[in-house]
């Protein structure tokens, strides 16, 4: 028996029998059955996760509160909301914040709804992402047991935004977690969540997330994805949106990186007037690997999507992005538009990009575009002529770059500080204070 296998069955063996451990058992043997993909893959030909096989990683069971809460106080974002927070994997209520909450609207730990509403989230569970969606899909399934429920009611619009924090803090071996988080907006509902991943530097991790969310018609979500898991951290990320009817999804990743990040984002328009707007902003450094795959699949008439996803890579990191539209037979009048824009500040940072367009109807509007560079000697030059020195001049540059993702932060707080953030993390920092 494998570590992991073993691990698996310590935990899921306590569980009455039922329908959630035939489902933990069914998905436990497709993880097995595929393995930790290679690069022979096409899907992970820049990515290979062989590595993770060699490690022996456990679930957490008493996280360190107090080395949370100090995390927690340093770096959490500024934000007026109702908050869920998980320590290790393991909810932490002490540090949580769910009062108030509108009448009507669930939000809740995934643990406590199965034990609630077994049936309903259970309907929930897998609905979009299932274990056909990949190993790490499936394995996160196999773990299913704690995460988030959001479930909004018809017409519900949320005043705050819900922000779900994830902390990593070390521990005595490497720990892996499974969150998985089921967002269901009624019929024109509306809603703010930020999903935020953070890690100090000396915890080893593996994550798996799972973000399912149906989007009723006409309802609204904003979903602010922010990745910052430490530097010997691996996450693996799957959102799925199912949307009908004028339904809007926009989503906002910022990935600050770890030793490997993949995020896959797949968008369905199943119905006339749904649109879909993602932006991503990737920054990597040292020997990162940060890997982004996107699909939106057009699947009605009179839908619209809108992608800009841009890189900065710096040392030896290394970025991927896979960005695919499908625009199925019959699904006319859709309006289509990605790009996606690299800058690397390093001679031996290096990024894999690869745009792609599936159009199976004729009257269409769809473009796509990928830019890879360094910054412009004639811009750099232009800074210098006005006064500013070299490193200044890079800096700016460089956070101008980066502030084309930036700003569509909806939420002001956070956009400043994730500016100073990223302002900070550029190796030609720039002191935003600073007016000259």
């Amino acid at each position: 028996m494998s570590q992991l296998a073993s691990v698996f069955e310590t935990f899921n063996g306590p569980q009455p029998a039922g329908w959630l451990k035939s489902q933990r058992i069914a998905a436990f043997a497709r993880f097995e059955h595929l393995g930790f993909p290679g690069r022979d893959q096409e899907a992970w030909k820049y990515t290979d996760t062989q590595r993770l096989a060699e490690q022996a990683f456990t679930l957490a069971s008493t996280p360190d509160l107090a080395a949370a809460e100090q995390l927690m106080a340093q770096q959490a974002l500024p934000l007026d909301a109702w908050r869920l927070v998980f320590v290790n994997g393991v909810f932490a209520p002490s540090l949580s914040d769910l009062q108030d909450l509108p009448a009507g609207v669930v939000l809740q730990p995934l643990s406590q709804a199965l034990e609630q509403n077994l049936e309903h989230t259970s309907g929930l569970l897998g609905r979009l992402a299932g274990i056909d969606n990949g190993v790490f899909t499936a394995l996160n399934q196999a773990f299913a047991h704690e995460g988030v429920v959001l479930r909004l009611p018809n017409r519900q619009v949320l005043e705050k935004p819900v922000y779900l924090l994830f902390l990593s803090v070390a521990a005595a071996s490497p720990l892996m977690m499974h969150p998985r988080i089921l967002i269901e907006a009624g019929v024109s509902s509306q809603a703010q969540v930020v999903e935020h991943y953070l890690g100090d530097e000396t915890s080893q991790t593996l994550t798996t997330r799972v973000t399912e969310v149906i989007l009723e018609a006409q309802s609204q979500l904003n979903h602010l994805l922010v990745q910052d898991p430490g530097k010997q951290a691996t996450l693996i990320g799957r959102t799925q949106v199912e949307q009908k009817r004028d339904s809007h999804f926009a989503c906002q990743q910022i990935n600050f990186g770890g030793q490997l990040v993949r995020d896959d984002l797949v968008s369905d328009l199943n119905a006339t007037g749904a649109h879909c707007q993602l932006d991503g902003l990737l920054l990597g450094q040292g020997r990162q690997h940060l890997d982004v795959h996107s699909e939106v699949r057009h699947q009605a008439p009179h839908t619209t999507s809108a992608e800009n996803y841009r890189t900065i890579l710096n040392d030896r990191a290394r970025g991927v992005f896979n960005g695919k539209v499908i625009v199925k037979k019959d699904s006319q009048k859709i309006s289509a538009e990605q790009h996606n824009a690299n800058l690397l500040l390093s001679d031996r940072a290096e990024i894999d990009t690869k745009p792609e367009l599936e159009i199976y109807a004729d009257d269409v509007k769809c473009s796509h575009g990928t830019t890879t560079g360094q910054l412009d000697k004639d811009a750099l030059f232009y800074l210098q002529s006005r006064g500013l020195s070299e490193t200044h001049a890079r800096g700016l540059l460089t956070l101008a770059f980066a502030n084309e993702v930036i700003a569509s932060i909806q939420l002001e707080a956070v956009r400043q500080v994730v500016q100073a953030r990223v302002a900070g993390y550029l190796p030609y920092p720039v002191d935003l204070g600073d007016d000259t």
